[in-house]
């Protein structure tokens, strides 16, 4: 097996090659972190699991665990699309079969008790916060837990939301700024029922908003789609509008209203996320409204020309990540899926100057809104005949 040198992990369980999603040309960033390196490591010359051990990685950003681990046939639960599919062609690279790792999504429920649960510690502290308490039933009190991440997305309330619904925990020394937590089962705990997810009723409207553990800005209108809301455009003839990267679909569903004969279409990699936009969706229209909801990478799934205005509130974080990876990748998938005079449409923070690649794909933009902190873009496709 050829292994390329700058993406090959090497720990006890073996040599990998290991690629992150969305694939970049020139890809500085590892698919794997220290926290990772460090897990593995303890696993194989501390904790060594018996063969049958039964295995629960929550959390693995590329797969990093689930492949090294994989011959223990490891369950591995996510809220994230491209986590999954990232797995899915790690373990391909590596000659290794897709059925020897059972994923999971964040909704879907557990079967079953667990000897050892790896829990590499989410973004959004909601996540984990709900992944424990829907842990919970299937942990026994010799199941051993560990909490992996970089030093510095593990606040103190990590330790407390641990302790609150696990058990009592113990810590690793750091090594490479990434620690380890264990905590012990405590059966006697009594886990509180899921408040997610959560509801608000939309300013100035009706509507009633759901959000499950992982959407951003689960508890209000967040001030960049309060922004983006005022500037929707509005049609009256029949156009696919898609809700690129939808969260709990607020703009797809504003749009639905300002676009009465629109089917709109909902996408996003978190499981969550699209559940939530399903959710308010037909809460607001019932099934009187064409849409569709899709996890997915994406636009991937899209035909070619198949819409006509695409709605985006770009990520600017993967994970724990700050970057540009995902915003740039959506735009490049909207250039292909855009009708001829169809419309990107994008808000972002002014400071990420997305109008340098806007300019790139589709020869210019204009500047429909700005504020002191945020600006809203369009771009035209135009197809050359």
């Amino acid at each position: 097996m050829s292994i390329n040198t700058e993406n090959r992990l090497t720990v006890a369980q073996g040599e990998f090659e290991l690629n992150r999603l969305p694939k970049r040309p020139l890809e500085l960033l590892r698919a794997w972190d220290a926290a990772d390196e460090y897990l593995l490591k303890i696993l194989a010359e501390d904790l060594q699991p018996s063969a049958d051990a039964r295995i629960l990685i929550v959390n693995d950003s590329f797969g990093a665990l689930a492949v090294a681990l994989s011959t223990f046939q490891p369950q591995a639960v996510s809220d994230s699309y491209l986590s999954q599919e990232a797995t899915r062609l790690n373990l391909l690279a590596n000659n290794l079969p897709e059925h020897s790792v059972k994923f999971i999504n964040s909704l879907e429920p557990l079967e079953g008790q667990f000897d050892l649960v790896l829990i590499k510690v989410p973004k959004t502290l909601a996540l984990l916060e709900d992944q424990l308490i829907r842990l919970h039933p299937h942990l026994l009190p010799s199941t051993q837990i560990i909490v992996a991440g970089m030093i510095k997305t593990l606040p103190s309330s990590v330790w407390k939301l641990l302790e609150r619904l696990v058990g009592p925990t113990t810590t690793a020394l750091a090594r490479k700024k990434a620690r380890l937590i264990f905590a012990a089962s405590d059966p006697d705990l009594i886990i509180p029922v899921s408040p997610y997810p959560v509801c608000y009723q939309l300013e100035e409207s009706d509507y009633l908003i759901s959000n499950h553990a992982n959407v951003f800005s689960r508890d209000s209108l967040d001030i960049g789609t309060r922004f983006f809301l005022q500037h929707l455009p509005s049609r009256q003839d029949s156009v696919d509008i898609i809700d690129l990267g939808c969260g709990n679909g607020l703009l797809g569903l504003m749009a639905a209203e300002l676009n009465p004969a629109a089917t709109v279409h909902f996408v996003d990699e978190s499981f969550m996320a699209v559940a939530s936009a399903k959710e308010n969706f037909y809460r607001a229209f019932g099934q009187t409204r064409n849409a569709t909801f899709r996890v997915s990478d994406g636009l991937k799934d899209f035909e070619l020309a198949s819409a006509d205005i695409i709605l985006c509130n770009p990520p600017f974080h993967q994970h724990n990540t700050i970057g540009d990876q995902l915003a740039n990748s959506m735009f490049n998938q909207s250039k292909k899926v855009l009708r001829n005079g169809g419309q990107l449409w994008i808000i972002g923070n002014r400071h990420l100057n997305y109008q340098v690649n806007l300019n790139r794909l589709f020869g210019g933009h204009t500047v429909v809104a700005a504020n002191a902190k945020f600006i809203i873009l369009k771009a035209t496709q135009k197809i050359l005949t």
